[in-house]
Order: structure tokens, then sequence, then C-alpha cells
């Protein structure tokens, strides 16, 4: 299981944060605009899907949510990654 509890409150496993980190970093870097033309069918969800596969028990509110905000660090370059990686890290339960 990647999904941990202490009390109200939900964890995902540290190794599970750092792989969703390292998958999110290797997405946006192989990410350019018109990606979806040189590669046709591609959406950029192909790359938050991978992404967040290792995070599988998250709430759907919340995930939906990762969601959005992994899509938004993979495609945009102004993208704001301090908060992204600080607000990732937060989600990994005290070790």
């Amino acid at each position: 299981m990647n999904i941990l509890t202490r009390g109200d409150v939900v964890f995902l496993e540290p190794e599970v944060v750092d792989t969703v980190l390292s998958r999110v970093a290797s997405a946006a870097f192989a990410y350019y605009p018109g990606k979806n033309v040189e590669e046709v069918g591609y959406t950029v969800y192909e790359d938050v899907d991978w992404a967040m596969a290792p995070a599988r028990g998250l709430d759907p509110l919340v995930r939906a949510e990762w969601r959005r905000r992994i899509a938004e660090v993979i495609s945009n370059p102004d993208a704001d990654r301090r908060a992204f990686i600080a607000d990732l890290k937060a989600l990994a339960a005290p070790r």
C-alpha cells in the first residue's frame, strides 16, 4: 500500500512522493510546445497519468487537483516549481 494514515491525515510513503517527483521532472524535461503535433495522439495527461501512477489511492478530489497541478508543471515552463515541490513533499509521511 502506498497510503499511510495518522489519525485523519493521509500521507503517501516518502518513496512514492520521490517517484512522482522524478516522473514529473522527466516529463517536464521531455515536453515541448507542439509535442502533440509531432506525436499524433499525445496529450499531456499521458505523462500526468504515468507520473501519478505510484500515488494510486489518493482521494479522488485530491487526485484531481494534483493532476491539474502536474499538467501545469509539465507544460508550463513558468510554473512555480518551488511551491509544487514543497506541496508534493508535504504529502510524504514523516520518516
